[in-house]
């Protein structure tokens, strides 16, 4: 399984709100989580065929900035 980082702007449990649909529906990701605890606020995602830019684009389409670890 394919493991990805990225530093992120969600900041909050509402965050992960808005976010979680997005990232639920794209294609390849099997596990996702973002500590939130971490300064960075880094998104972990798990997939076999994950997609970098299919994560940047849901993360973007929601108004959250990302960028890879």
């Amino acid at each position: 399984m394919k493991k990805i980082q990225f530093k992120t702007t969600i900041m909050c449990n509402g965050c992960l709100e808005k976010v979680t649909p997005q990232l639920n529906n794209t294609q390849g990701i099997e596990n996702w989580s973002v500590d939130l605890q971490n300064p960075d606020k880094i998104l972990t995602v798990e997939g076999r065929n994950t997609n970098e830019e299919d994560v940047i684009t849901a993360v973007k389409k929601v108004g959250f900035q990302i960028e890879r670890v």
